[in-house]
């Protein structure tokens, strides 16, 4: 090989090789640099003892805005007008978000989510037409895990345009129970039992006071409404095991509970002669 020869392989090297190789090192190293800054700042918010759901919501925002400076730094060693290539980008987004508006809108919403709080991560909501466990708020949508063990996501948009029912926001719940009984029964007896079991349930909170009185007159029952208040981790087997235990109680004292109940007739028709 000539010196020509060896002088062009070395401006070749110069001019495209080694800014390649540059870029190329500007990316893995400031990919590592922007996940250990990510998770810097999550351990900086967890000290500081911010909210689980705003530290990963920030975590994913801060690693995302440090790969987008780590791009246009590895293409301007590679020689590209990052000014250029920023407006570009810019008129690339505009297009962009004009065809991804849902996308763009469930971005708008997960950052309301953060900063309205309606819910945060471990909470039992009703939302975007499905219930279950606050598992993990993302920037475009929030995962949930349902009372079976599934995984349910759904779109930030979705939730943030419906209506939310935050089981978890409050310590305590009320219990709401119809218990029906038969015409034919003693009232005062049925009130009495009622008040027993509600005493004997260590889980029922003394204040605010349990509620039982008649009501309605229904057309096959008199149904009582009996209402205690629980802790809201106490709810479910609170509710579970009241109505087992009224059930076992009045068949004990003779009480009645009304079911429908219905009478077939049957006709033999004549046939002419």
């Amino acid at each position: 090989m000539d010196s020509v020869s060896a002088d062009k392989v070395v401006e070749l090297v110069q001019a495209y090789a080694l800014p390649l190789l540059w870029a190329v090192i500007i990316f893995i190293v400031g990919r590592i640099a922007a996940r250990i800054v990510a998770g810097l700042t999550a351990k900086m918010m967890a000290k500081s003892k911010i909210d689980e759901t705003l530290i990963k919501f920030t975590k994913s925002l801060v690693y995302i805005a440090l790969m987008i400076l780590v791009i246009l730094a590895a293409l301007g060693k590679l020689g590209i007008e990052t000014t250029s290539f920023a407006a570009i980008l810019a008129a690339a987004g505009l297009a962009i978000g004009l065809s991804l508006q849902g996308t763009l809108s469930n971005f708008a919403a997960g950052v309301m989510l953060i900063l309205f709080r309606p819910f945060k991560v471990g909470d039992f909501v009703e939302a975007g037409g499905v219930s279950g466990i606050i598992e993990e708020i993302l920037i475009f949508s929030t995962k949930m895990r349902s009372g079976d063990n599934k995984q349910i996501i759904v779109p930030n948009g979705q939730i943030i345009g419906g209506t939310i029912v935050n089981y978890s926001a409050k310590d305590t719940r009320r219990v709401d129970l119809v218990i029906g009984v038969g015409y034919g029964d003693d009232l005062k007896l049925v009130r009495t039992v009622l008040e027993d079991i509600l005493k004997n349930e260590e889980r029922i909170l003394p204040d605010p006071a349990p509620t039982i009185g008649v009501l309605e007159l229904g057309s096959s029952s008199v149904n009582f409404a009996v209402r205690p208040w629980v802790k809201s981790g106490d709810y479910w087997p609170v509710l579970f095991d009241l109505q087992e235990n009224i059930k076992l109680r009045f068949d004990a004292e003779g009480i009645s509970i009304p079911f429908p109940q219905q009478d077939v007739h049957l006709y033999k028709e004549e046939s002419a002669s």
